[in-house]
């Protein structure tokens, strides 16, 4: 293990004992076995240091992700996606505490790769006329419902202790945003927008400038996004 790594990892350990979500610069080389001067060589500050704990941990749960080919059913791969990144926060609740949290001194930008790969997958979703709003609209429903299951399950494991609660709150969140098939004459304007809103970014239209376009998406996006 590199000297950079054991103190991202000193670190993460450390932040995820302390009752206060505090912890010295002091405690971390002590804990990593380094001095104050290499630790500021690495990060430059304790903000730098704890940004860059917050993107090894994406680093790591990015790995995985980036590794799995999808499949030729999207839904399944929505389904799938959803428990990994449960299944990486409970094994890996130290890193997972400081990617989601709300402190100033994280990284803004950390999670972008994340959420954009989910909004691929709901866009196949879309292709397939299987999503009622839009790919984005779909994306923050099952962030913010998945984060929130698993941060639950590690920072209250005793209230929340039900086996099947990620699983039932997944379902009740897709039931949602998907439909069961894709949609008929007489089923609604939004899954049909948000159909032809992912076909237009996965082909865009030679008859239309990018500005129309672009001006198409729009209106789209409004109507797969307008309740039914």
């Amino acid at each position: 293990m590199s000297t950079r790594t054991r103190i991202l990892e000193a670190t993460a350990d450390l932040l995820a004992s302390s009752p206060t979500g505090e912890v010295s610069t002091r405690a971390i080389c002590q804990a990593a076995g380094v001095g104050p001067p290499v630790l500021y060589r690495q990060f430059g500050d304790k903000d730098g240091l704890l940004a860059a704990v917050v993107d090894y941990g994406f680093e790591q749960y990015l790995a995985t992700k980036r590794t799995r080919l999808p499949s030729d059913d999207p839904v399944r791969d929505l389904r799938t996606g959803w428990d990994l990144h449960v299944e990486f926060a409970l094994s890996h609740s130290s890193f997972y505490r400081l990617m989601y949290s709300t402190s100033p001194t994280m990284s803004p930008t950390a999670g972008n790769e994340s959420f954009r790969l989910l909004v691929e997958t709901l866009e196949r979703c879309a292709a397939l006329g299987r999503l009622r709003v839009s790919p984005d609209a779909a994306a923050r429903m099952v962030m913010s419902a998945n984060v929130g299951v698993s941060l639950m399950l590690i920072t209250r494991p005793t209230t929340y202790s039900d086996p099947s609660l990620s699983h039932r709150v997944r379902d009740a969140v897709h039931a949602q945003i998907l439909t069961t098939t894709a949609p008929e004459p007489g089923t609604g304007v939004s899954p049909v927008a948000a159909r032809l809103n992912a076909l237009l970014s996965a082909s865009p239209s030679e008859t239309l400038t990018p500005a129309e376009t672009a001006l198409l998406r729009e209106w789209l996006t409004r109507l797969s996004d307008t309740a039914t």
